[in-house]
């Protein structure tokens, strides 16, 4: 497959990289990753990272301004999006052609390439693997600036190499990466380093967390509750694998109210959650997913599923 996704990348003076919706360090690592990896090697070709950027991922780096008349005869390349309506910007399907990177379940085969690897940590390993291919058959090198955004992906979907999507593969991957010249401690601290009011909000979920005798567990932070600690809902992304510290807990959901929507950040410790965002038009990995509740009712509905996905893995 990567022969093919690397013969196609051949074949387009301009490549636009996509990836989801809200995004983490996953979602920028594969994609700008990507996109120094293809700059760096093909320095002829325009390559192009759209989407709407997150200041959460200023640490990180930026996407580009891509105008409309840039994907007239693009190839189209999208990482770490399970389904096509978490595509951040949806012009992708403008292009002349289309590629998916993935690493979630693939339930949403889209795409005229599809390479889908559920047993990688992340997308951006996967992106490693392409330039490996790459670097044995066409020469290819890696830069430091990528190799940062790669590393940065694979410890951000890997809960810094603690959830059981991380493999000896993973570490491989990451013992390659970090011999590359950048600075891993302010990398690691522009990931987990939190605002004194971000804390204060974390310290407010522990007090008001509620846990079933069969370990789920739910939180809500309504709009009022978000204004009196002066963060933002997507400040909120931090925290969601705070709850995993506790005791007996086997899965969690944490409701956070925004004007129109209330997003739904669901993780476990080992009962499969994704099948639940599924039911409420989301998705993700086993263990940690994520969808959307258009009313507190509708949240009510999701906290009770998971009171009973964990009540069935007793």
């Amino acid at each position: 497959m990567n022969s093919q996704i690397i013969d196609t990348i051949k074949q387009y003076s301009t490549i636009i990289i996509h990836r989801h919706v809200r995004p983490d360090p996953d979602a920028y690592g594969s994609q700008l990753g990507l996109k120094y990896i293809l700059e760096h090697n093909y320095p002829d070709k325009r390559i192009l990272a759209a989407g709407t950027h997150d200041y959460t991922m200023d640490f990180l780096d930026f996407p580009d301004l891509v105008e409309d008349q840039d994907f007239e005869g693009a190839l189209v390349i999208v990482t770490d999006t399970a389904n096509t309506e978490r595509v951040d910007d949806q012009r992708y399907k403008t292009g002349a052609k289309l590629i998916k990177i993935d690493h979630h379940p693939n339930d949403d085969a889209y795409g005229d390439i599809v390479s889908v690897d559920t047993t990688a940590s992340s997308a951006s390993e996967l992106i490693y693997e392409l330039f490996t291919y790459g670097r044995d058959h066409e020469g290819w090198t890696m830069t430091a600036k990528a190799a940062r955004l790669l590393y940065a992906g694979i410890i951000g979907d890997t809960g810094r190499f603690l959830f059981p999507s991380t493999t000896q593969k993973t570490f491989a991957v990451a013992g390659e990466l970090i011999k590359y010249d950048f600075d891993r401690n302010a990398l690691h601290n522009g990931m987990y380093e939190m605002d004194r009011k971000l804390l204060h909000l974390q310290g407010y979920m522990y007090q008001n967390f509620k846990m079933d005798e069969n370990g789920a567990a739910h939180v809500k932070i309504t709009k009022d509750i978000l204004k009196e600690f002066d963060v933002t809902a997507t400040d909120t992304s931090l925290l969601v694998g705070s709850l995993g510290n506790v005791k007996g807990m086997k899965a969690w959901v944490i409701l956070i109210e925004e004007d129109t929507e209330i997003r739904v950040r669901l993780r476990s410790k080992g009962p499969i959650i994704n099948t639940l965002a599924k039911e409420f038009g989301g998705g993700g990995h086993p263990l940690a997913s994520g969808a959307t509740a258009y009313s507190w009712q509708e949240a009510d509905q999701v906290i009770a599923r998971l009171a009973e996905i964990c009540a069935a893995a007793n």
